[in-house]
């Protein structure tokens, strides 16, 4: 037993000069010419003071004069036959009666009627997207001041009325301008009107 461990002890001896001898010289250099250098730490990051934040920039509506900018008038438009004539209201929510077409169709005319503020006449602007025309209107002895001009049923301003672009203004002095949708009961009482 003496034998074997003397003899494993002196197995051990040349490996260990090997690599005694081994560590002594110098290392060969690598094909890229040397160790790859470490990558260098960045600089400590210096916190710098965030901007100012930029002042908040709201665009104000620009004022226009532009009477299809106006907001419509509320309300809408309802078509009823009354006495065999084919009659169209624009009336507001509070269901008070702010305009009125009729086909008077024995006088050949459209009668158009405006809710006023003063019980005498007045001219009454009527202006589309194609025309503006100024009527001379008189007061109609109906309910409340009423402004009421006629017009030719083949008057080309109807036409202009009724295919105004979404909508038409009607103004008379001393009341505030109604800016009214150009809806289909419009076309239906001038239509009417004209035998169509």
């Amino acid at each position: 037993m003496k034998a074997n461990c003397r003899a494993l002890r002196l197995s051990h001896v040349p490996a260990a000069l090997v690599l005694l001898i081994a560590a002594c010289t110098e290392p060969h250099p690598s094909p890229t010419g040397g160790r790859a250098p470490l990558p260098s730490r960045p600089p400590p990051a210096v916190a710098l003071p965030s901007p100012a934040p930029a002042p908040l920039f709201i665009p104000m509506p620009k004022q226009s004069n532009d009477w299809r900018d106006a907001p419509a008038t509320e309300g809408d438009w309802r078509w009823a036959l009354e006495d065999g004539a084919s009659v169209a209201r624009f009336a507001s929510p509070a269901a008070a009666t702010l305009v009125e077409l009729r086909c008077d169709r024995p006088a050949g005319v459209v009668r158009l009627r405006r809710a006023a503020s003063a019980a005498e006449s007045a001219p009454l602007t009527v202006i589309t997207t194609s025309t503006t025309r100024v009527l001379s209107a008189a007061t109609d002895g109906g309910p409340g001041p009423v402004l009421a001009a006629a017009l030719p049923v083949r008057d080309p301003l109807l036409d202009a009325i009724a295919f105004s672009r979404g909508r038409f203004a009607l103004d008379a002095p001393g009341t505030a301008p109604l800016y009214l949708p150009s809806w289909p009961e419009i076309s239906r009482v001038i239509e009417d009107c004209r035998g169509g």
